[in-house]
């Protein structure tokens, strides 16, 4: 799986990436994975026609010791749509930007 992962984390940054993730992120079944929803006006053709899948969503998985954002674009409601796919370029750089951010906020330095 392509992702981008910032590691290294502190114990005490740990828990502050889960509190802002806890309150701000949908939850997946899974624990420690939350749903990132793509901002509506970079989704792709394809993406916007689907809108029985939305939200497209990208998976935050967050461990004591790294946040793992993958580059898989999915939908909540299935398993498997044409409209799932591997994030372009402007996708990618909205969730580095995104998560980038998060850390700014919170003060975690990388």
């Amino acid at each position: 799986m392509k992702q981008y992962v910032i590691d290294g984390l502190r114990l005490e940054e740990y828990e502050k990436l889960k509190a802002y993730l806890d309150q701000y992120l949908t939850s997946s079944p899974l624990g420690g994975v939350y749903w990132l929803e793509l901002d509506q006006d970079i989704l792709t053709p394809l993406q916007k026609d689907h809108r029985d899948c939305r939200p497209h969503v990208f998976a935050l998985m967050l461990e004591e010791t790294y946040l793992s954002c993958e580059f898989l674009v999915r939908v909540e409601k299935k398993i498997k749509c044409d409209c799932m796919g591997y994030a372009t370029k402007e996708q990618l750089n909205w969730l580095i930007d995104q998560a980038d951010a998060i850390l700014e906020k919170l003060g975690i330095r990388i």
